[in-house]
């Protein structure tokens, strides 16, 4: 019924970009780039090396089309969606592949001068800097229908009360463990480095435990154990989100998940000397039984033919509780976007059914964030009913733009505990980086 009446409604603004387009026939269906292995982008006989525009240019909304920006592998999940919203509506929908890498600061830097796509495919902790740059356009969610997401992932596009952004994936970190080598789950982070040192001990592995860090460390990856004792970066708000004027960073219980960390170094579970270009591939060759990771890891790991189990991370056996960052993927409407009705209907209408959200589950193995699509596609699929549990009692990453002041100074401080720096030493240092960078 909503579909039904969301192409009605748009009967007029569809004529309008039809005439714009020079006549009333109908447009011939947009080619996106695709990548068949994440090399190479190819696309139709008509379009350039780049998709754009005849020159090679990247596409921006002119009213003559919905035009998103998504990277290869969700551009090439919405090809049939925006064939369907095409065929429904009469609008014609052109998906522009730009690099994952580049894409927050294309969209912020091409709609800050007034261009852009009409919609882009990005991360929720892009939204505080994006609002702050009038760059996005609140999504109007009605109560029934954001109650058909988990609420985890309509919090994370929610900044300041507003609702910016329609999610369609949550990931987490888990704890990802070779079967064959662990055939048993580790009640406890104590007893995943017992575990871990035995099989170095015994010859069968090479280290403990395959953690992302790398010489200049990784807040994200070291946050669930900073946060295990209440602790973390800012303090929540009673009423969601943080409250960005005060910096937890030296609190009691932040120290002392700094202090976890500089344990887990001292067992040798950890090391700056594992980053993201050798992280996974200690645990795809056999070198540990352990690796905390996220759905992205799983595809090598499935080629390499291991077996495996995903699990949440364990806790500590003194009671703190590992805490993962959520990372929450979503559609942004532009602020500049020269059909803003249309791509509010696209977002709300057809980003928010469950085959929608299933194929761009299929695209990139990450949990929908619909709860009926979940309920589909983990259903008989072990692997993602455990990414879901991994994500219960997470927290979304600090969608505010003064995160950016974070995320430098804290992984450094988690590089150099592991160093052997004194945690609660450096985490005063920290503090007082960020707070000086705020």
């Amino acid at each position: 019924m909503k579909r039904t009446t969301g192409a009605v409604a748009l009967a007029s603004a569809a004529a309008l970009i039809l005439s714009a387009c020079g006549g009333g026939d109908e447009p011939a269906e947009p080619t996106p780039a695709e990548t068949a292995d994440g090399g190479d982008e190819t696309t139709d006989a008509e379009a350039t090396e780049e998709p754009g525009d005849a020159a090679g240019e990247t596409a921006m909304s002119d009213g003559t089309s919905l035009v998103i920006w998504a990277d290869d592998l969700r551009a090439a999940a919405l090809e049939d969606v925006a064939a369907l919203f095409e065929e429904e509506t009469g609008v014609p929908v052109t998906l522009q592949v730009v690099a994952n890498e580049n894409l927050r600061e294309q969209f912020k830097d091409s709609v800050g001068a007034g261009a852009g796509p009409d919609i882009a495919v990005g991360a929720h902790d892009w939204l505080g800097e994006l609002v702050q740059n009038n760059v996005v356009a609140p999504v109007q969610l009605s109560s029934d229908l954001a109650g058909q997401f988990t609420p985890e992932s309509v919090e994370a596009f929610t900044f300041e009360g507003q609702t910016y952004g329609v999610p369609y994936s949550v990931e987490s970190l888990a704890l990802i463990r070779n079967t064959d080598l662990a055939p048993e789950a580790p009640a406890s982070m104590e007893e995943l480095v017992a575990t871990g040192q035995q099989l170095v001990a015994d010859g069968e592995t090479e280290i403990v435990l395959a953690q992302e860090l790398g010489q200049e460390g990784n807040a994200y990856s070291m946050y669930p154990y900073l946060a295990a004792y209440g602790g973390g970066i800012f303090p929540l708000l009673d009423e969601g989100g943080f409250d960005s004027s005060s910096v937890i960073l030296d609190s009691e219980e932040t120290i002392q998940g700094a202090e976890k960390i500089a344990w887990l170094a001292e067992e040798e579970a950890l090391t700056v000397n594992l980053d993201g270009s050798n992280t996974i591939p200690q645990f795809v060759e056999g070198k540990t039984a352990f690796l905390v990771s996220g759905p992205w890891a799983i595809q090598q790991i499935t080629e390499a033919g291991l077996n495996y189990e995903i699990t949440p991370i364990p806790d500590f056996e003194d009671g703190g509780a590992t805490s993962p960052f959520l990372g929450v993927q979503g559609f942004y409407v532009s602020a500049q976007s020269k059909n803003p009705q249309i791509a509010q209907t696209f977002v709300q209408e057809y980003v928010s059914r469950a085959d929608v959200q299933v194929a761009l589950y299929e695209a990139g193995d990450r949990p929908p964030a619909l709860v009926e699509a979940y309920d589909q596609v983990s259903e008989g699929n072990t692997d993602i009913e455990a990414w879901g549990q991994a994500a219960e009692g997470g927290t979304p990453m600090p969608n505010i733009p003064q995160m950016n002041a974070v995320w430098g100074p804290l992984g450094k401080a988690t590089a150099d505990i592991v160093n052997g720096t004194d945690p609660a030493e450096r985490m005063a240092t920290a503090q007082k980086e960020v707070e000086d960078a705020l």
